[in-house]
């Protein structure tokens, strides 16, 4: 019997080709832009970076408040700013609300910045 390499298939690049390889329509832009410049202020960074990393993926916002030197209704405002631009989910859960990050969100804002591979050799 002979042995046969089969080749490697990039999931990721067979279903999902970056949009930048074809221009933004109107609302494409709009959303995207949201979600950039929710991400622009260094605590909405931090704070989805955070939540990305408890466990489970999720996170209450009795424990987002602890790691920041701002106040209570801060995070809450900046949680909102991350929600409304389609960043994270969120559910109360009596009390307290958990915060999860938005896989298809980061998957859109990353397929944007992915170079075709025309060009991803440049400098």
């Amino acid at each position: 019997m002979s042995k046969q390499e089969l080749p490697v298939l990039d999931l990721a690049a067979a279903c999902c080709s970056p949009i930048a390889r074809e221009p933004l329509g109107e609302t494409d832009a709009a959303e995207l832009a949201r979600m950039f410049k929710a991400l622009a202020d260094p605590v909405r960074l931090r704070l989805l970076s955070l939540i990305a990393s408890y466990e489970g993926g999720e996170a209450c916002v009795c424990d987002l408040t602890g790691p920041f030197d701002v106040s209570q209704p801060t995070i809450s405002h900046h949680l909102k700013v991350l929600r409304e631009a389609g960043l994270v989910g969120s559910e109360r859960r009596g009390t307290w609300v958990y915060y999860w990050v938005r896989p298809i969100a980061l998957n859109r804002l990353s397929t944007l910045l992915q170079a075709p591979a025309s060009t991803a050799t440049r400098g």
